[in-house]
């Protein structure tokens, strides 16, 4: 069963601020069906055409922004395709007028200046729609195999923190001096730089104790993975007491939707789910090792059976129609503002979640 946050329990412990307001987005599929790999209902397609119809789907039936994942390689099966995080996004920026567009980084990848660049540069396809979503990385052969090496989690949020220092005031358009430990970047500006606000939005992952630090210093968002409405309020309240310069941070929440007219017909649809996920036990063998033990997405994603990545139904949006929507509402009310949703099969259920679910969420929070 999936463990479910109480309405109650969410109104006694939430936030005294106003609520934010609710944005719902979708996961992109780069890398194929996000709960099972091998479902005869949602064959496998993570390519570029796919992609860009899900998108622009999305954006006509309501959701506010997409999260585009960075993998050179595909992190569940290497011989399956993946696709390319930030050409997609480019592409996407040019075919679609109002959805929030977020590539994911992986520092390593890419240096500081041409990555500032690159996204200066679809902020200006977006018309002010572009963001960066920050991963330090967990999938070990993907930099190892790329022979960039893979260092420990740690010394990865060092570098990672660095590398944000040269992109932030690049976007900004800021003129930068900067002589560290990685990057010596001297007397360097961008142009244009973002002429609809200041720069591109900074989403941050990772709940590790350097990714929190990282986070209330240099983001704008925190993603935090699926899990319990208890561990996400914890996350919230820890990371909100912490000293911050500028704006107040916002809060993300990634999640695999089952909404259904019965809580019933869900809880049959998580199994099913379940069974054909099973057939995928080996190539999530291959990819727990591939994953570096000390990521905390991995631990958090081991405390409780469920589908779906990035924590996937562990934040309990698995149910009848009313109650999805009142527990979204509950996430809400304890500081969550963007949704990141996943589905499968993808394009029918997030029709069901625009027509069934947006409408509910709305009204319950007025």
């Amino acid at each position: 069963m999936v463990h479910a946050p109480d309405p109650r329990h969410a109104r006694a412990t939430m936030t005294v601020n106003t609520p934010p307001p609710v944005r719902f987005g979708v996961w992109a599929l780069v890398h194929g069906s996000r709960a099972a790999l091998q479902d005869p209902d949602e064959p496998y397609d993570a390519s570029w055409d796919r992609n860009r119809d899900l998108i622009l789907q999305a954006e006509a039936l309501g959701f506010d922004s997409t999260l585009i994942a960075q993998h050179t390689i595909n992190p569940h099966h290497a011989p399956q395709d993946q696709l390319e995080a930030w050409t997609a996004a480019a592409a996407i920026a040019a075919l679609t007028s109002r959805i929030e567009i977020i590539a994911a980084i992986k520092p390593y990848l890419y240096h500081p200046v041409v990555l500032a660049k690159l996204a200066l540069g679809i902020e200006h396809i977006s018309h002010g729609r572009f963001a960066i979503n920050l991963v330090n990385a967990w999938n070990r052969p993907e930099l190892e195999k790329a022979g960039i090496g893979f260092p420990e989690h740690d010394d990865r949020y060092i570098y990672g923190r660095e590398w944000l220092s040269v992109v932030e005031p690049l976007m900004r358009g800021e003129t930068l001096h900067h002589t560290g430990a990685n990057f010596n970047v001297a007397d360097y500006t961008l142009r244009p730089a973002s002429p609809w606000r200041p720069r591109p939005r900074i989403y941050v992952g990772g709940e590790s104790e350097p990714a929190r630090a990282l986070v209330a210093d240099m983001g704008d968002v925190w993603f935090i993975n699926g899990q319990p409405f208890a561990d996400v309020s914890a996350l919230i309240a820890d990371v909100s007491a912490r000293p911050r310069s500028g704006p107040p941070l916002r809060f993300g929440l990634s999640a695999f939707v089952i909404a259904r007219p019965t809580a019933e017909a869900a809880q049959a649809n998580l199994e099913h789910l379940f069974a054909l996920a099973a057939k995928d036990a080996d190539i999530r063998a291959v990819q727990r090792a591939n994953t570096d033990d000390k990521s905390v997405m991995a631990a958090t994603m081991r405390k409780m059976p469920r589908v779906g990545s990035n924590g996937g139904t562990g934040a309990g949006l698995v149910g009848s129609y009313d109650q999805v929507a009142e527990r979204i509402a509950a996430f809400n009310r304890a500081g969550i503002e963007t949704f990141m949703l996943q589905y499968q099969p993808f394009e029918a259920e997030m029709a069901r979640f625009a027509a069934e679910i947006m409408p509910r969420v709305k009204r319950l929070i007025g």
